[in-house]
């Protein structure tokens, strides 16, 4: 999330409702980009109410690591499938209560170039050895696809 939608979360969220102690330390690799869940479910639910619930379609979610690690540590991305799970989680919720979502996308299916931080930064589902240009589905790629398979809601 980016400081100006967390500073907008911020102003949003009534005097009674606080934001969680742990925001600060809840970051991504990206100084801009704040693991907030709930703000998914607040964002979704807000459109909702305030424009008539129109159709929604979530073209970018995500969060990066450190390209400073090993393949196999760059494999095991259980802080990544976590944020998935929690942001598809207060997804749904704001589904159940009406929004009308018809599209989510991951942020990103490869590791890629990034416009400021070049290959320092690793927002894919897929590892990308930059000097092989091999690439290696990350547990989170096997995590997204034991969730598209399910049948249950």
């Amino acid at each position: 999330m980016s400081r100006s939608c967390f500073n907008f979360l911020k102003f949003w969220c009534s005097s009674e409702e606080r934001l969680p102690e742990e925001i600060e330390e809840a970051e991504a690799n990206s100084n801009w980009l704040y693991i907030v869940p709930w703000g998914m479910y607040k964002a979704v639910t807000y459109v909702k109410k305030h424009y008539r619930n129109p159709i929604i379609i979530l073209s970018k979610n995500g969060m990066d690591q450190s390209s400073n690690i090993t393949i196999s540590e760059g494999l095991h991305d259980k802080i990544r499938i976590n944020y998935f799970n929690n942001y598809i989680s207060e997804l749904k919720r704001a589904m159940d209560d009406g929004a009308t979502v018809i599209g989510y996308f991951a942020w990103s299916l490869l590791d890629n170039f990034e416009w400021r931080l070049g290959y320092t930064s690793m927002f894919g589902i897929v590892y990308v050895d930059f000097n092989t240009l091999v690439r290696y589905p990350k547990n989170s790629a096997k995590w997204f696809k034991k969730v598209l398979e399910r049948k249950d809601n």
